[in-house]
């Protein structure tokens, strides 16, 4: 459920018309919901009662600032993979003990700050990774919290850009070799080895991977303890999917998730973390556009909008499907018209939709992206010199502004031109 919804033929952002935003700021924009944040948070986290647990924000698929201290306020931890995340994520008034520090190539320098600041732990990914981990932590005179991330070999029957659990991907170290890499990090000074972490994913429409790769991490806790490892915490990533409201994808309900993680887990009486992103942010934001031209092509009409690959990259990369409806709608009973539907950006990539049937429109009028709150903005980019368009969150009936467009002037005058470029 999300709220963005019809009122009187007119989309609205929770009780805010998606017009009224659009005169205020210009097209395209994204707008997201406080409603569906906090309410898509708080499922996750009673999905999760009866178990220790922290619901930690996988800040990757939304960073703004505001959403971060929407959900900071309802109580979700953070899971950061860059120490930019991480100082987003401090500079509102996340404390350190509630990050988690992700990813595979995190840097000496990275480490430091997270440990200056304060961290609740290191997802540690690779035995170099450790050693170095050690050192910074040493220097520092601190001890840094780790969980090793393991890599189950789990087919995660998601798009394989998104699959991170199988021995073919990067992530973590073989499962296999978890035994011999814990008792590594034991004897490395500056390390304090708190639990397992795992993540298989993104995108997952099904349970049966997850219980497979938490059946692994079962048994490994169990091993882990008998070679003398305290092993008090479980990170189980994220990666629930959200459904794109294509082919009726249904995915699993937080509820089953949780009672899932009960059932392969509850036992070993650790507390469990978890990093939705997607399921949290996907459909508590939209992108609005506006068309440009109607294109008719030899065998096609083109919908031209105003918002390019540069500002929704997901269809262009990853064959992504995001349902694309007028925020006016057409008269009950019209037919439907049938659109490519693209972006002004000079790369045939740079189409949302083909053959799309959905209400018919033209020049000037509204149409708007459903579930993009989640690797939309923070993948957008300038390409074309098209400036980064602007962030706006609504609650109940107010909106503001949340990360502004630029000035063309303002986006060139990031520039410089070195000496012997500059004219006497």
């Amino acid at each position: 459920m999300d709220h963005f919804l019809y009122r009187d033929g007119v989309l609205h952002a929770e009780d805010v018309p998606v017009p009224e935003i659009a005169a205020a700021v210009g097209t395209p924009f994204y707008v997201y919901s406080t409603a569906t944040l906090t309410r898509h948070f708080k499922l996750f986290d009673e999905a999760l009662a009866g178990m220790d647990h922290l619901v930690c924000f996988a800040m990757k698929s939304l960073s703004n600032q505001a959403v971060l201290k929407t959900l900071a306020d309802a109580g979700a931890g953070m899971d950061v993979v860059s120490v930019g995340e991480y100082l987003r994520a401090k500079a509102v008034g996340v404390p350190g003990d509630k990050i988690v520090f992700s990813g595979v190539g995190k840097t000496a320098e990275e480490m430091k700050v997270a440990l200056q600041g304060g961290i609740r732990q290191f997802n540690v990914e690779s035995e170099p990774e450790m050693e170095v981990l050690s050192a910074v932590a040493t220097g520092l005179g601190r001890e840094a919290p780790i969980t090793i991330r393991v890599n189950p070999n789990v087919d995660a029957k998601t798009h394989a850009k998104i699959a991170t659990g199988k021995s073919e991907n990067k992530f973590g170290i073989p499962i296999s070799r978890a035994r011999a890499v814990y008792a590594h990090a034991a004897a490395l000074p500056g390390l304090k080895i708190v639990g397992i972490d795992v993540h298989i994913g993104s995108q997952l429409t099904e349970l049966a991977p997850f219980e497979a790769a938490y059946q692994k991490v079962a048994e490994l806790t169990e091993q882990l303890r008998a070679d003398g490892h305290e092993i008090i915490r479980l990170d189980l990533g994220g990666g629930l999917g959200i459904p794109y409201a294509r082919n009726n994808e249904a995915p699993p309900l937080p509820t089953d998730y949780g009672a899932m993680v009960q059932r392969t887990l509850g036992h070993l009486g650790c507390e469990i973390e978890i990093e939705p992103g997607r399921l949290i942010s996907g459909n508590a934001g939209i992108l609005v556009s506006k068309v440009i031209y109607l294109k008719e092509g030899e065998d096609r009409q083109f919908l031209i909008l105003d918002a390019a690959m540069n500002d929704l990259i997901r269809p262009a990369m990853y064959d992504a499907y995001h349902d694309i409806i007028a925020v006016n709608q057409g008269d009950a009973g019209a037919e439907p018209a049938t659109y490519d539907v693209v972006g002004p950006v000079c790369e045939s990539g740079d189409t949302f939709a083909k053959g799309r049937a959905m209400d018919r429109v033209g020049p000037d009028d509204l149409v708007a992206f459903r579930s993009a709150g989640a690797y939309g903005a923070v993948m957008s980019s300038e390409y074309n010199s098209r400036p980064m368009i602007p962030e706006v969150l609504v609650h109940e009936d107010q909106f503001a502004v949340i990360r502004a467009r630029p000035t063309y002037e303002e986006m060139i005058a990031r520039d410089t031109l070195p000496e012997w470029l500059v004219s006497d």
